[in-house]
């Protein structure tokens, strides 16, 4: 792809991906209380000292969230910078654990899919092998 063209987000792809899933989105987001109790059961957060950038709640607020409120009006640096929260914090696991039923994976899934329709994956290195985080 050209370097202006990759450079440019397809808003209307990023806004029918996001009205496909408008009503789950906003229940799932509206749901969130802020309790922190889906942190303990994140293996990430506990293995990096509990640092908040891998607490699943706010993997999916600074995520997925941020996409939701801008209604999909975002720049390509904003997905090159979700995109570590996305696939480098979580590993969809589906340990984490939330009281009142928000599918922490399935937001963070959908983020993915986003970033995916515009173009923005994991890193590769000269061999071609994926960026690994872990």
């Amino acid at each position: 792809m050209a370097a202006a063209q990759q450079a440019t987000v397809d808003t209307g792809k990023v806004k029918d991906l996001l009205a496909a899933h408008r009503a789950e989105m906003k229940r799932y987001l509206s749901h969130c209380m802020h309790c922190t109790l889906c942190a303990e059961s994140c293996f990430l957060f506990m293995a990096r000292d509990k640092d908040p950038r891998y607490m699943p709640s706010y993997k999916v607020l600074n995520s997925l969230g941020v996409l939701y409120r801008r209604r999909g009006r975002v720049e390509r640096s904003f997905l090159e910078k979700i995109k570590k929260i996305v696939w480098r914090n979580c590993v969809l696991c589906r340990r984490c654990y939330c009281p009142v039923g928000v599918d922490i994976p399935r937001m963070i899934a959908l983020a993915r899919a986003v970033c995916r329709s515009q173009g923005v994956y994991p890193d590769f290195d000269e061999q071609g092998h994926q960026e690994s985080w872990l």
